[in-house]
């Protein structure tokens, strides 16, 4: 992509009506633009971001067995009310139709896939089964704050699974709890993301979040050093301690829940009359589990973490592209070594723009491409080019066949 063809620019002042660092850093950086509060567009930066977020998730999904489908954002308020969650679910937007009728845009989708498997599951044989979908979800915050992090539309991969019995569903959500843990190796955020026990509610005794340590952080988790556990505060004071290994001297900290996860049982199974029949040919409850995790909530937490006061410093993984490369009034050069780029599959953004070094150095540190390549008079006077890594302070010359090598 040539950064003079890019969509979107930079912009030097900072958001006036934004108070959190990612989405300071994103709207500057041309990754989003707000639209209203805790709305945004993603734009063709942002959305190879996600692009790549939403690969690596389905990849850990499909490891797991789970089908991949897509259901409505919007449902009829019948579906809502077998749950009796029209109302009681504060975050619920709803609306009307001209057939007169009252539909709700969805914040979670177990009102559609209970019935939806219901015409799929009718035997033991059937099960256990497990979907998932990444869709745009809505919530009616009544302060929408926190840029990516807190939102009214966000993008949201929901897994749910069915099951014969509890033992099946514990082993499966086990399994579940492994492919997060990949997960968020992959996008750089391991050593920040904490396995967190919070409340189950009225599902079970306990579920778990996925929190990750940052300041921007909403939430306020309590950390065992001792097992890489940590307990929610909000169940704090029944559980004061590390419910996995009993250790007492918890680390506060404060932290964004970037996923949760919910051993749901029969409480929707139950209204919709989901059943299945057993080798007896009894009639029996399926048993569900969910499984959520935060596609946009994500990106806005790896900006939390991965930053300096340049701009963003994106791991590598998820990176809009692997390079930038900075033409300083040498664009001859420059266009071979980009073609040269394309042409082994490395993907690059290619800063062909008629500016000063400056501009463009500043550019390339917001934007935070994992690596910078300069071509300037002054390298290629060596025969060399000028290699950077965006985390790092120094750089390295090498030529060009030596920059492919350590690209490729």
């Amino acid at each position: 992509m040539k950064q003079s063809q890019l969509f979107t620019r930079t912009i030097k002042e900072l958001p006036k009506d934004e108070t959190s660092f990612n989405a300071q850093a994103l709207i500057r950086a041309g990754f989003i633009d707000k639209t209203a509060a805790g709305v945004y567009s993603f734009l063709p930066l942002g959305w190879r971001v996600i692009n790549k977020l939403k690969n690596i998730v389905i990849t850990e999904m499909e490891a797991i067995e789970g089908q991949e489908i897509n259901m409505p954002s919007l449902t009829s308020r019948e579906n809502w009310q077998a749950t009796g969650r029209w109302d009681t679910l504060d975050v619920l937007f709803k609306t009307s139709g001209l057939d007169e009728k009252e539909y709700a845009l969805n914040p979670t989708h177990e009102e559609v896939v209970t019935p939806l498997a219901k015409k799929f599951i009718n035997s033991y044989r059937e099960l256990p089964l497990a979907v998932f979908q990444i869709q745009n979800k809505f919530r009616n915050e009544k302060r929408a704050k926190s840029g990516l992090i807190r939102g009214r539309e966000f993008l949201m991969k929901d897994l749910y699974s069915f099951h014969a019995n509890q033992a099946d569903l514990d082993h499966y959500y086990d399994r579940v709890i492994l492919a997060y843990q990949n997960i968020f190796r992959r996008i750089g955020l391991e050593e920040n993301t904490y396995l967190t026990y919070a409340s189950g509610g009225s599902f079970s005794k306990y579920s778990h979040e996925f929190q990750v340590l940052t300041e921007a952080g909403e939430d306020i988790i309590y950390v065992c050093d001792n097992c890489k556990m940590a307990v929610n505060k909000e169940i704090i004071a029944e559980q004061n301690i590390c419910p996995q290994c009993g250790r007492q001297d918890l680390r506060e900290e404060k932290a964004v829940e970037a996923g949760n996860i919910f051993k749901l049982g029969t409480n929707y199974s139950d209204p919709f009359d989901l059943k299945f029949q057993d080798k007896d040919g009894e009639k029996k409850p399926v048993i569900m589990g969910c499984y959520g995790l935060g596609i946009s909530r994500l990106m806005g937490a790896v900006v939390e973490v991965c930053h300096d006061e340049k701009g963003i410093i994106w791991p590598a993984s998820i990176a809009p592209f692997k390079v930038h490369l900075l033409s300083l009034n040498e664009n001859e050069a420059a266009e071979k070594i980009y073609q040269d780029l394309l042409k082994e599959g490395i993907d690059v953004l290619y800063d062909d723009r008629e500016l000063q070094a400056g501009e463009k150095f500043v550019d390339a540190d917001l934007i935070g491409c994992p690596y910078r390549v300069v071509v300037s008079q002054k390298t290629l006077a060596a025969g060399k080019l000028e290699l950077k890594q965006r985390s790092n302070t120094e750089s390295q010359l090498m030529t060009a066949k030596e920059l492919i090598e350590k690209l490729r």
